[in-house]
């Protein structure tokens, strides 16, 4: 266990702070090129009768799996003895044809599989609203060509989901441009699986799961993504599993003055490891993320953002050992954002325990 362990801190010193993307861009051209990986999908609501479900039947109907649809509303009145929203849900989804197609080509789908949007109406608005990340957005974040049929899909069938949901609304455009990060948009560790990878995978996840509650984060859905592609015969990984992990403190912070925010929250971990390898790979988005693509400058939100990457950073240590800081050079050379740390296989569809 002690070599196991070791290994992963050894590669993990290597990995951290990787670029998230392989399409040899630099975060100043992504930043330049793209106005905003965000997009908000907006809706007159005044009878009230586009509601958080209804937007999710017109979802599934259009063969999503929709893992998780909280209201959020609870938790922040819980937790705040507030809340800013007469309407405030986390939607986590994916399309099971999308992992198919993108899955055993470009790994770094699963930072978006699932996906994650928000369903929002300030209080005493006659609106509601839908952000999510733009097919764009992956491909800045994964290496995925933004051109690659079934991403443009994927876009397409969220554009016609969300037109059958809110029949009269439109995009709209958001009052900032994103900047450049300052720091790496996707953390990567990998570690080798050793002599039995079902041992060195249940060890792993263990010790995730029990550090998230202590340090606030919560999980409310894990999806095993290659029990679909087994289903399909398409035998590319000895697993694949996905975590979506929240945290209540700092989207009831962020979401403040941008509700948007949920199109990151929860993010998305992966875990997998491929056929015929010996290596345990798996990543997530980082804050930076948040802080770029929304053009966050408020510092309420970004030390809440900040602390919630430091927890997860002593998390890492606490497992490994070993504190694992990121570069400034490399930092800058990133297109992730960092925080989501992996953890329970929760599936309960339940965002709301951890502050």
């Amino acid at each position: 266990m002690k070599q196991l362990i070791k290994g992963f801190m050894v590669t993990l010193c290597v990995t951290t702070g990787l670029m998230a993307t392989e399409a040899g861009k630099s975060a100043a051209d992504m930043t330049s090129s793209e106005a905003n990986h965000v997009r908000v999908f907006t809706s007159d609501n005044s009878d009230g009768k586009i509601t958080p479900k209804t937007i999710q039947a017109a979802f599934e109907k259009a063969g999503f799996m929709v893992e998780a649809n909280n209201d959020m509303n609870a938790p922040f009145k819980r937790d705040f003895n507030n809340t800013n929203f007469d309407v405030y849900n986390l939607m986590v989804l994916w399309k099971k044809d999308t992992f198919r197609e993108l899955g055993p080509k470009y790994q770094k789908i699963g930072l978006f599989t699932p996906l994650s949007m928000s369903i929002y109406t300030r209080k005493g608005e006659k609106s509601i609203s839908v952000s999510s990340i733009t097919p764009e957005g992956i491909a800045a974040m994964t290496g995925i060509p933004a051109d690659e049929k079934a991403l443009v899909a994927l876009g397409k069938s969220i554009e016609d989901a969300l037109k059958a949901a809110m029949p009269k609304g439109q995009f709209v455009k958001l009052p900032y441009k994103m900047k450049s990060p300052e720091g790496a948009l996707v953390h990567e560790a990998s570690f080798k699986a050793g002599d039995d990878w079902e041992e060195t995978k249940d060890d792993l996840e263990m010790k995730f799961e029990g550090e998230l509650a202590p340090n606030g984060f919560v999980s409310p859905a894990f999806v095993d993504l290659n029990y679909d592609l087994d289903e399909h015969e398409i035998d590319t990984y000895e697993f694949y599993d996905a975590y979506s992990i929240c945290k209540i403190k700092v989207i009831y912070t962020v979401s403040k003055l941008h509700p948007e925010a949920g199109a990151f929250a929860p993010c998305t971990m992966y875990l997998y490891l491929k056929k015929g390898d010996d290596t345990i790979h798996m990543a997530f988005p980082t804050v930076h993320k948040w802080i770029s693509a929304l053009n966050i400058t408020d510092k309420e939100s970004i030390d809440v953002l900040l602390d919630a990457q430091g927890k997860f950073e002593k998390i890492l240590e606490k497992i490994t050992g070993k504190k694992e800081p990121v570069k400034k050079e490399e930092a800058a050379k990133t297109a992730p954002a960092k925080k989501c740390n992996a953890g329970a296989k929760c599936g309960q569809g339940k965002c709301g325990g951890a502050k």
